[in-house]
């Protein structure tokens, strides 16, 4: 028996992040995947909480569009250090430098979900923010890292699950919600509130 209820609904899944992918598996689920092409825009005036919030809500709209009846999960993450927004780095250089501006300090990691029901539009949606502090880096081990790693993916320019964790000195809050999607939030909000949007 499934701990969760998805009252004979499908679960799609609007991320192509593996990591979230795996993550959700982990509760048992079964999903099918049908990527977002949504366009993140890390330039808007509003709070990293609300900013994660927007583009979880903006993912899941996007692909419930397609579906009749089903439930749809996006998700965010934003990683933030004195209110600068570190997107996904495009370039060697620039993941290099948003590891140098990581380095020997604490920045904050903010993931949203959103979940949709597309028979209705009603939605539900939380936002886990988890604070991560780095050991100092050296010009070396950052450069390994990009090289060997690639972060192109990764907000942050990091996945915690890989070679980067020895990077961390501290974490304080919820391990998945740096990974890319806070399970236990998830699942509590689920399987008390999901009926609330049918």
């Amino acid at each position: 028996m499934a701990l969760l209820d998805f009252f004979n609904k499908p679960v799609i899944l609007a991320s192509q992040s593996p990591r979230r992918a795996e993550l959700l598996s982990l509760l048992q689920i079964e999903f099918t995947i049908h990527p977002s092409t949504y366009e993140e825009d890390n330039e808007r005036l509003i709070s990293p909480t609300e900013l994660a919030r927007l583009h979880a809500y903006h993912k899941a709209q996007q692909v419930a569009a397609l579906f009749s009846d089903a439930w749809i999960i996006g998700a965010d993450t934003i990683v933030v250090k004195r209110l600068k927004i570190l997107g996904k780095p495009k370039t060697r250089q620039e993941a290099i430098e948003m590891l140098e501006h990581l380095s020997g300090c604490a920045h904050k990691v903010f993931t949203a979900y959103c979940i949709i029901n597309a028979s209705n539009g009603k939605s539900l949606s939380n936002v886990v923010e988890t604070t991560v502090r780095f050991r100092r880096l050296n010009r070396a081990m950052i450069e390994y890292y990009v090289d060997h790693f690639p972060p192109y993916d990764k907000a942050g320019a990091y996945g915690i699950q890989d070679f980067s964790a020895v990077f961390i000195e501290k974490i304080t809050g919820c391990f998945y919600n740096v990974v890319g999607f806070p399970l236990p939030a998830f699942y509590h909000q689920v399987r008390t509130e999901l009926q609330n949007i049918l």
